[in-house]
């Protein structure tokens, strides 16, 4: 029984490194993505995007979409920090996976990359709706762009598009200009407009429409415009990171590797500028770029170290936070000018913003306004592009005591000298009163 024991012992131990935990900034390196193709042989047409991933320090785990032993948890506990679904054609994943174990997945704040093109079945697409992202319902459109068009020897219905229109943000597309359009053939999706979480990352041109290339449009198309999305992320309020995209040729070494030419300019560019998009996208997915993190957060009265227990009204207080952002290797101090705190009580009493040292110090002191209750100390920042910090420190101010009030009250002068013009004027009325005659 004893040695029964210790092989359960053993086999708990050696699994317990592989349990996952969603992105962690005690543990920001440790991650495993798990893979889900259609097919094998992605694995090999998409090389370049998956070796990014492991130069990067990843681990990959390659599985069938319809592969009977696929689970995400184990002992209650998830085994990936992220799910990429290079698998537009499954019509439902194999083992204990299905659209509401992919749903809890980024619920828990695990991130996500789908991947759908033509074929798309209805299981992806419903996962796209619950992230909000909705696919053109038209299984065979496409989308079509007579202007805005990769010049090709072999495309005559335009639906290689070469598009330039980014997201104008260096935290999720990286400082680096991307110069080279981005080459895309797939589907078309919209956002829902009650969902304000999404973003378009990459949109087409006001000449784009969705379409059957292969039919004569006899009515107007359901999309057009820039309406369309080609890209687009979400991220969730638990921070979660989501990338949807209607193409999976976008992720391929053949258009990696493509030069391209837009339709209407003269400039030809030797490489697409596909791997750089993706791979900067991936990056600012998988928390490699605008993660913060806040520590230290620290309050005291102006000229002390520690905190206290309470304020009293009008003392002058000193508040303090430590912002940082992960750079994808270690941990870098974020600089910024708009970080700002609140003394709140129902309603924010005070609103200062924050100084910062550049090395990641935010600071600033004010003073307690004259009103008694229980107060928070609130750090609310939420920026494009960047993690949520959402901080609070509670604590109570109270009043002056009794004997802390000052003797002598300037604004009372006029009541002191009025007690005293008394006291003088009945002294003398009662000399008065006494000895005249």
């Amino acid at each position: 029984m004893a040695m029964k024991l210790s092989i359960f012992v053993a086999l708990i131990a050696l699994l317990l490194p592989l349990l996952s935990t969603a992105f962690s900034p005690e543990t920001p390196t440790d991650r495993r993505i798990l893979v889900l193709l259609d097919d094998q042989s992605i694995k090999s047409s998409h090389s370049i995007f998956f070796k990014s991933f492991q130069t990067r320090g990843y681990d990959l785990d390659f599985r069938l979409a319809d592969d009977p032993k696929i689970s995400l948890q184990r002992y209650g506990q998830y085994l990936y920090d992220g799910l990429i679904l290079f698998s537009p054609q499954a019509k439902r994943f194999g083992g204990s996976l299905d659209l509401a174990g992919v749903l809890e997945f980024v619920d828990s704040g695990r991130d996500l990359v789908i991947a759908a093109d033509g074929a798309a079945s209805d299981l992806i697409r419903d996962i796209s709706t619950e992230c909000g992202v909705d696919f053109d319902v038209d299984s065979a459109a496409m989308v079509i762009d007579h202007t805005s068009y990769a010049v090709s020897k072999t495309d005559g219905d335009h639906t290689l598009i070469a598009s330039d229109e980014f997201i104008q943000s260096d935290v999720i597309l990286g400082s680096e200009k991307i110069e080279a359009p981005v080459i895309f053939k797939g589907i078309a999706h919209s956002l829902n407009p009650a969902n304000s979480l999404v973003l378009k990352v990459l949109s087409a041109s006001p000449s784009a429409y969705s379409a059957n290339p292969e039919a004569e449009l006899s009515s107007p198309p359901s999309m057009s415009g820039s309406s369309i999305s080609l890209v687009s992320v979400v991220q969730a309020r638990n921070n979660a990171r989501i990338l949807i995209s209607g193409s999976l040729d976008l992720f391929s070494d053949r258009l990696f590797g493509s030069g391209v030419q837009k339709a209407g300019s003269e400039t030809t560019f030797e490489k697409s500028g596909n791997e750089q998009f993706v791979t900067e996208l991936s990056k600012w997915v998988f928390h490699e770029r605008g993660h913060l993190k806040a520590v230290s957060i620290q309050h005291h009265k102006v000229g002390e170290v520690v905190e206290p227990a309470m304020y009293r009204i009008k003392d002058e207080l000193e508040f303090s936070v430590e912002i940082y952002e992960w750079s994808g290797k270690s941990w870098q101090p974020y600089v910024s000018d708009d970080v700002q705190v609140q003394f709140y009580m129902m309603s924010p009493y005070v609103l200062k913003t924050l100084s910062t040292n550049q090395k990641g110090l935010y600071s600033t002191s004010f003073k307690v306004p004259d009103v008694y209750g229980v107060f928070q100390f609130k750090v609310e920042y939420h920026r494009l592009g960047y993690t949520g910090l959402s901080l609070s420190k509670q604590i109570p101010v109270r009043p002056f005591r009794h004997n802390e009030y000052e003797r002598f009250i300037t604004t009372a002068f006029p009541y002191y000298g009025g007690s005293v013009s008394m006291m003088a004027g009945f002294f003398v009325f009662t000399i008065v009163y006494l000895y005249n005659k």
